[in-house]
């Protein structure tokens, strides 16, 4: 037996509300999804690689019952792939997902996208297997036609400084109309912590035509970047923070930091006042450009050092840690958050700063918007104790709406979905308690559900 519609379980008042936003447009700001699925448009090539293998969502939690990374084909060459063996091991274990998220969206993927017939189950993994399978040979579910039938209105990849962008260019040249965007990610060139960032540099610098031997050289390089993402349809930039301490150096220091990094030599410390003062160089970029800055912190990232020997990073092994949010961004916003042209979405792995400092800052300083919960918040509990946080010290209208930050193309629908329920059941609550009307949950519905993310991020939407 299938699992019924979530929307079911709904008491009649929020599904009402929910009822006025499920057929919205999805507006996507925010992913990692690869752009040259819809650049080429071929077929998705079986159900591991389109469900399992890029979703860490999914192989952290085998991993944690003991399934090698390797099984399921992380870090392994397609070719060398069995996808049949590592569908029949993602049902062996479909019972570790109960109670997660991830269960909700796989079912969502499964039984309502694709349209499976079969419950999985791990006597079922071969039936389910060619079902998926069949469904993925058929034309409607090639990238752009898939994306047009989900109701995508927008989608943003996420793409290193580095990236040429080809993929981006090769959809515009192919002059189909799916609006799909890059995000500027410069934490290569910008964290000496990362590997590889002196190459990383004079790569820029090839790239760029820049004299990047001089710390202004290295600022011309970083806008003519940013420009070239804003030529493509760019909106926003994105940084990964593992330790947030912004802080604004003189000329002599930030350039002596520069030289040392230029020749790898910089230590933590170093690093860090380096990484610290280029993002308030990245902040009054986007004050000048327009680009939204996006800021995630909160996350210890790569926990497991064999893991992260063998695979690389983004392995599911990164863990939610405290994080000073008002000390942290103390130099950002002190030198650029009057700015009316600054816009900062902020996102957290530490749920205990939502009411703490968060939903305080993003109600006091005019370019902070909050982003919505992530990563392992990004569940029914974790978007009701969201709003239970934020909503009385932010408003509303202070946040960023919803993004669904996946690498799986199938579970934005699902995703979207989730925190539609969770809108219509908040703001029924909200309505009960006599906080406000029918008419305003349902215009605050509207905001949630797309306006919010179309108007944080700078996008045009259909109305």
């Amino acid at each position: 037996m299938l699992p019924i519609d979530p929307a079911e379980a709904l008491p009649d008042d929020a599904r009402a509300l929910y009822e006025t936003i499920r057929t919205m447009p999805i507006v996507s700001p925010h992913g990692h999804c690869d752009p040259s699925w819809w650049a080429q448009d071929t077929p998705f090539p079986d159900p591991a690689e389109l469900l399992i293998v890029p979703d860490h969502y999914v192989f952290r939690m085998l991993y944690s019952q003991g399934v090698a990374l390797s099984d399921l084909g992380v870090g392994v060459p397609r070719a060398e792939r069995d996808p049949r063996a590592i569908f029949r091991l993602f049902a062996k274990h479909w019972d570790s997902f109960l109670g997660t998220p991830s269960r909700g969206w796989l079912e969502h993927t499964l039984y309502r996208t694709i349209g499976v017939e079969t419950p999985l189950a791990e006597d079922s993994a071969d039936a389910v297997f060619d079902e998926i399978s069949a469904r993925l040979a058929e034309p409607g579910f090639r990238p752009r036609r898939l994306f047009e039938r989900l109701g995508i209105e927008t989608l943003a990849t996420t793409d290193a400084a580095l990236d040429p962008l080809k993929a981006h260019d090769a959809i515009a040249a192919s002059g189909w109309g799916g609006h799909i965007i890059p995000t500027f990610r410069p934490d290569d060139v910008l964290d000496p912590a990362r590997p590889g960032h002196r190459d990383n540099l004079h790569r820029l610098g090839a790239m760029t035509g820049c004299d990047i031997g001089r710390y202004s050289g290295f600022l011309e390089a970083l806008r003519q970047r940013r420009a070239a993402f804003r030529a493509r349809g760019a909106t926003a930039t994105d940084h990964d923070v593992p330790v947030l301490a912004t802080t604004w150096l003189d000329p002599q220091e930030i350039g002596a930091l520069y030289d040392r990094a230029l020749q790898g030599g910089l230590d933590a410390d170093g690093a860090r006042r380096f990484y610290g003062h280029m993002l308030v160089e990245m902040a009054q970029m986007s004050a000048e450009d327009g680009m939204v800055m996006q800021i995630h912190a909160g996350s210890r990232r790569s926990t497991n050092a064999a893991l992260r020997a063998s695979h690389g990073p983004d392995m599911g092994a990164d863990i939610p840690v405290a994080m000073d949010w008002v000390g942290g961004l103390d130099a950002l916003l002190n030198r650029v958050g009057n700015d009316p042209a600054l816009r900062v979405v902020l996102f957290t792995l530490d749920e205990a700063s939502y009411a703490r400092e968060l939903a305080p800052m993003a109600g006091h300083w005019p370019c902070l918007r909050l982003g919505p919960p992530w990563w392992f918040h990004d569940s029914p509990n974790g978007i009701r104790r969201y709003f239970d946080r934020v909503v009385e010290t932010a408003g509303y209208r202070n946040l960023a709406g919803f993004n669904d930050d996946t690498r799986a193309v199938l579970s934005i629908p699902a995703r979207h979905d989730m925190w539609r329920r969770c809108v219509g059941l908040h703001l029924a609550e909200q309505v009960r308690a006599g906080l406000f009307g029918r008419a305003e949950a349902e215009r605050l519905a509207a905001w949630l559900a797309c306006d919010a993310a179309r108007d944080t991020y700078r996008l045009k939407g259909t109305h």
